[in-house]
């Protein structure tokens, strides 16, 4: 029987938690096992935020250019090159990835091991190495960060055609006819605007009465009349029901409305319905792991598993999906399990951002989730219309929104939406973070023409 190499520690999957954990562990004297399946540096690195916002950013350049005339300036026709595109996607998420493994592989006391580990007893696991054979590895230490993937809905017919996910419709190499995103969430509008600016047509369907499904209905709205005005088909409480390959190579899809059903004919389809943790090779069973109903890792306030000893930290343990709460997580097991600390992700403060052009900045409380909570608020709310910067710029589409405790005039979150929404509710969040009254930012002395200025007429609407 294969006999178990013994380290301090094991973490499973180099993501932004991972591996900035690895190396945490194995500089404070730990001997350490890093267990990755595919890519150093995650989801975020190679399939999530580099490389699409790295296309973002390209697709905003077309859609300015296109404007080129509203700021009187002339430009020749505006045409896209999608493997150029590509190119530098993949050239900047090279860059990334190469940095992050090379200080993996400068780190004393730190194994990095390319393969798919799965539990087979107590804290003991099986890893099926990339290159062939396996090995297996024991720990009194086990960290879990294996994240998740694009969950597949069931349609009829689905497996019959070749469809996108949020990684393959980056690999594009041409500009599609028409689009069709099937999910009004994060993920299907920044792919459906980014798309629409490269020169597609494109047609989001949403199960739901709003985009966003977690904002508040009037900044769907707003969000639906921006894309909208890109020519872009956004249809609500929509159901894809089936999908057939048509003789030119298409697809027609099937989809049941409110209003009836409807046939719509696309060249290509992307999948954007939500995603699914990665825990079925992880068998997290084989030592006595709890999963939720869903299949993700259940941790307490500390990120601790059921099992003493093992943690999960990043995306695979359900709540928000984003780099930057997995790089809290890494913190929050560094502080506790090297410092002495005694962290928390309580009371933790989750901003993001999705970044549709002008951006959705949020942190805090919707407005709909504090009168839920029974906090009696104060709404604050600009269109960016007024924003003098905004104006200058000629990008005054969106709205500014901020919910304030009517007792204690303490910010409780915010909605930014319009252009650098997400810096804007950076420095909201600041304000939460030192519990300023909101009269202290609406008081303030912000210089002239900022953004950062409009925050003193928006809560001035109080």
């Amino acid at each position: 029987m294969m006999k178990a190499e013994h380290y301090d520690a094991i973490v499973i999957g180099a993501g932004q938690g991972g591996g900035p954990l690895s190396t945490a562990l194995a500089g404070a004297g730990f001997t350490t096992a890093l267990i990755e399946r595919e890519h150093v540096g995650g989801t975020c690195i190679n399939k999530g935020c580099t490389p699409t916002k790295t296309m973002v950013a390209s697709a905003r350049i077309a859609h300015l250019a296109r404007r080129a005339g509203d700021y009187g300036v002339s430009v020749g026709p505006v045409s896209v090159g999608m493997e150029r595109v590509r190119e530098r996607k993949r050239g900047i998420v090279t860059s990334f990835r190469s940095g992050s493994q090379k200080r993996i592989a400068d780190t004393e006391g730190l194994d990095l091991i390319m393969g798919t580990a799965g539990f087979i007893g107590e804290k003991t696991l099986e890893v099926r190495l990339n290159d062939g054979g396996s090995k297996r590895l024991a720990s009194e230490r086990i960290f879990l960060n294996t994240g998740t993937r694009p969950a597949i809905p069931q349609i009829d017919g689905l497996g019959e055609v070749s469809f996108l996910d949020s990684t393959s419709v980056m690999e594009l190499d041409h500009i599609p006819k028409h689009l069709i995103v099937l999910g009004g969430g994060y993920v299907g509008l920044e792919f459906g605007q980014m798309f629409r600016r490269f020169g597609a047509a494109v047609t989001i369907i949403q199960r739901g009465r709003q985009l966003l499904p977690r904002e508040d209905t009037d900044v769907a709205e707003e969000v639906a009349t921006i894309l909208r005005g890109e020519g872009i088909d956004v249809m609500l409480e929509a159901r894809a029901t089936a999908v057939q390959k048509t003789s030119h190579g298409e697809f027609q899809l099937s989809v049941h409305t409110s209003s009836g059903d409807a046939t719509l004919g696309g060249s290509h389809l992307l999948v954007a319905t939500g995603r699914s943790p990665n825990t079925d090779d992880l068998n997290p069973a084989g030592t006595g792991v709890d999963l939720d109903q869903h299949g993700y890792v259940r941790v307490n306030d500390r990120l601790e598993t059921s099992v003493s000893g093992i943690y999960a930290l990043g995306d695979v343990k359900g709540g928000p999906a984003f780099t930057h709460i997995s790089y809290d997580d890494y913190r929050i097991l560094r502080a506790n399990l090297l410092d002495g600390g005694n962290a928390s992700v309580a009371g933790r403060l989750v901003p993001y951002t999705v970044f549709i052009d002008p951006q959705l900045g949020r942190v805090g409380l919707t407005e709909k989730e504090a009168r839920d909570k029974g906090f009696e608020i104060r709404v604050a709310k600009m269109p960016m219309s007024h924003v003098a910067r905004a104006l200058e710029v000629d990008e005054s589409r969106g709205m500014m929104k901020a919910i304030v405790d009517a007792n204690s005039e303490k910010i409780l979150g915010c909605s930014i939406l319009g252009i650098e929404g997400g810096e804007v509710a950076a420095m909201l969040q600041m304000a939460m973070m030192g519990r300023l009254p909101y009269t202290s930012i609406r008081d303030a002395v912000f210089a002239h023409p900022t953004l950062a200025e409009s925050l003193n007429n928006l809560f001035s609407s109080i």
